[in-house]
């Protein structure tokens, strides 16, 4: 681990030197690639200093122990070993977790589709509720939610909506939430009092960036229409709403949400670049089949992953067997808990794999 951790900072003091070169600084894609690295090592290098710090301050500790000391300070020798010993063991953990491999799309935004699924307008209603959520999540984490494209049902939910989450490592914690989620509850169109089970899907996609997805106009169609609302009402009379199909692919997204059509192109490419890459991205991964996945990641959008049960107040995420029972903080985008502990979760798999291997 120390030869890693003297790799990882010599690389960051090289970076330093690269970044003072006024060649470097006039490269504005050479500027942006070095300054991200050194930021994205950062961390593990000021950590490893600190360390290192620790580990002198130990040595010198324990010799002068040997030394002759009277009681008191050899008491307080004793005390300070204990301390830095102690010290030294939880750095050491918080560099493994720091050099553990990094998702490359952690620092992205995302675009996240909520669609509702099994359950009908219960299922419409839950989908809306759980765009409230993240967009309450999105506000704590000082990130901002933009809508792209939303399809509302008469009751008030949406049988589809996609937005954007723009904020730094939004990917990193919003990537946890894909998967079919569960409602239990008793809905409002409901007379006799019965609960209900409805499922609404969320699937989340890093922004892909234009250097990553190569789309060329002659492959992407363009179809202009007039935005309509719930129940196929119109909204807008003029030709503002855009479609693009990806032919090679048969990627189709459309945007009506803003009035100016360039607006909804721009938006739409956004998401269109974003499916694409991630098409891309897990016919990767199935070539990699033989690596196992961590049970916490990005898996099957199929699977149920959470459970808002409302009348226990309880939200259990089956990943990890977590159960919470704080449903309505949850609801107004308190999910810190449950991200945090999948995390850890992750993290220790992966530690696991790491010395099986």
């Amino acid at each position: 681990m120390l030869e890693r951790l003297q790799a990882v900072e010599d690389r960051y003091e090289q970076l330093n030197e690269w970044l003072s070169d006024p060649d470097v600084v006039n490269d504005t894609k050479k500027l942006r690639e070095y300054s991200k690295e050194q930021a994205d090592i950062a961390k593990i290098v000021e950590k490893y200093r600190e360390y290192r710090d620790t580990m002198t301050q130990l040595e010198d500790a324990k010799t002068m122990l040997q030394d002759s000391l009277d009681e008191e300070m050899h008491d307080m020798v004793k005390l300070e070993i204990e301390e830095l010993s102690s010290k030294k063991e939880e750095l050491e953990e918080t560099l493994r977790v720091l050099l553990l491999p990094k998702d490359p799309n952690d620092a992205k935004n995302v675009i996240v589709e909520v669609r509702g699924a099994a359950g009908g307008d219960e299922a419409s209603l839950f989908a809306g509720d759980l765009y409230k959520m993240y967009s309450r999540f999105a506000e704590k984490n000082n990130w901002k939610a933009e809508v792209i494209e939303s399809t509302p049902t008469e009751l008030g939910g949406f049988s589809k909506i996609i937005f954007m989450i723009n904020g730094e490592g939004a990917f990193s914690k919003m990537k946890y939430e894909n998967g079919a989620h569960r409602v239990q509850r008793v809905p409002s169109t409901e007379s006799g009092g019965r609960i209900h089970t409805s499922t609404a899907t969320v699937a989340v996609l890093p922004e892909a960036e234009e250097v990553e997805v190569d789309l060329h106009d002659k492959d992407i169609r363009v179809d202009t229409f007039a935005a309509s609302g719930p129940g196929g009402q119109s909204v807008n009379t003029t030709m503002s709403a855009v479609r693009l199909t990806h032919e090679p692919t048969g990627v189709v997204v459309s945007c009506q949400d803003e009035k100016s059509q360039l607006k909804n192109k721009d938006k739409a490419m956004k998401v269109l670049r974003a499916r694409i890459y991630d098409m891309y991205k897990q016919e990767a991964e199935q070539e990699y089949a033989d690596n196992r996945k961590s049970a916490v990641g990005t898996g099957d959008r199929s699977e149920r992953i959470r459970t808002y049960n409302f009348p226990q107040s309880r939200v259990t995420d089956h990943r990890i067997g977590l159960t919470i029972q704080k449903l309505d903080q949850i609801l107004q985008g308190e999910l810190e808990q449950i991200i945090e502990a999948l995390i850890v979760e992750e993290q220790a798999e992966m530690m696991e794999e790491a010395g099986e291997a």
